[in-house]
């Protein structure tokens, strides 16, 4: 079966859960899921009920898609993601992506929890991603190119559009909220990275590595779907602090941050 017809069908399924006909897509990563709870007539869709959809493995991740409204604002909503990491297909680690387009959705709100490589940030600080750099060693798009999905070399110049990147900004400053920006390297993982590849990224010019967020905002972009991504400093990356990383530690502070993660996502999408 093609990409196209397990796509279908997924967006099928999932628009005869719902009357809700969503515009804005959200994806919401570690420790973030729950603002997905707060949402208002909602419909919640276990991935596995989904055709052709795997399940989320991650700890930190409920493994739904919610349909309803938040802030008013119908959305479509990922608690928890798939990522490369879990054996998963790059295929289907963006496929949620492409149902979401498929489904009508045109602005998409991907989070993460990331690592700080820039030594200015602290944890707990949530960062507007400006743009990315792929390491993943692959590409969603490799193979034969479905054009109902897009054109065969989509450009990527403006991965993360300047006018939800500004509205952020604007909901950032009216909530007192500081802001950072930066670049976000994407990573296969599972491993955290070691001190000296830390060192070599920030040459590179990363501000903040993590583990999924690149395929996703490719295959968003090859759709025509406009992205906002906005990162939440979990930890500073390896070597930065003489403690070692763990899991855990990325919860905890991705939760401790939730609610200004939350007021700012919401007062986003209160205006789209």
């Amino acid at each position: 079966m093609s990409e196209l017809l397990r796509v279908r069908e997924a967006a099928e399924y999932v628009a005869g859960r719902t009357e809700l006909r969503p515009e804005v897509g959200l994806i919401l990563g570690s420790g973030l899921g729950g603002l997905a709870d707060e949402m208002e007539d909602a419909t919640a869709i276990p991935y596995p009920s989904i055709p052709h959809f795997p399940a989320s493995t991650v700890p930190g991740h409920k493994g739904r898609l919610v349909v309803g409204r938040l802030a008013g604002t119908p959305v479509y909503a990922m608690q928890g993601r798939f990522h490369f990491y879990e054996g998963y297909a790059m295929e289907q680690v963006v496929r949620p992506v492409r149902v979401m387009a498929r489904l009508g959705v045109r602005i998409l709100i991907v989070t993460n929890a990331a690592g700080g490589v820039n030594e200015s940030f602290n944890p707990g600080d949530l960062m507007l991603i400006v743009d990315h750099i792929n390491m993943f060693g692959t590409n969603p798009l490799i193979g034969p190119n479905e054009e109902e999905f897009g054109v065969r070399f989509p450009d990527m110049t403006e991965a993360y559009d300047k006018e939800l990147r500004a509205l952020a900004e604007e909901v950032a400053r009216e909530r007192g909220l500081t802001l950072r920006q930066g670049v976000y390297m994407g990573l296969s993982g599972p491993v955290f990275e070691t001190p000296a590849e830390i060192r070599a990224w920030r040459t590179l010019g990363a501000d903040a590595v993590g583990m999924s967020t690149v395929p996703e905002v490719i295959a968003a972009r090859h759709m025509g779907v406009r992205v906002l991504g906005i990162s939440c400093i979990s930890n500073m990356a390896a070597g930065i602090l003489p403690e070692p990383l763990t899991h855990e530690d990325v919860i905890k502070v991705t939760a401790r941050a939730a609610g200004d993660f939350g007021g700012l996502v919401k007062g986003i999408v209160a205006r789209l």
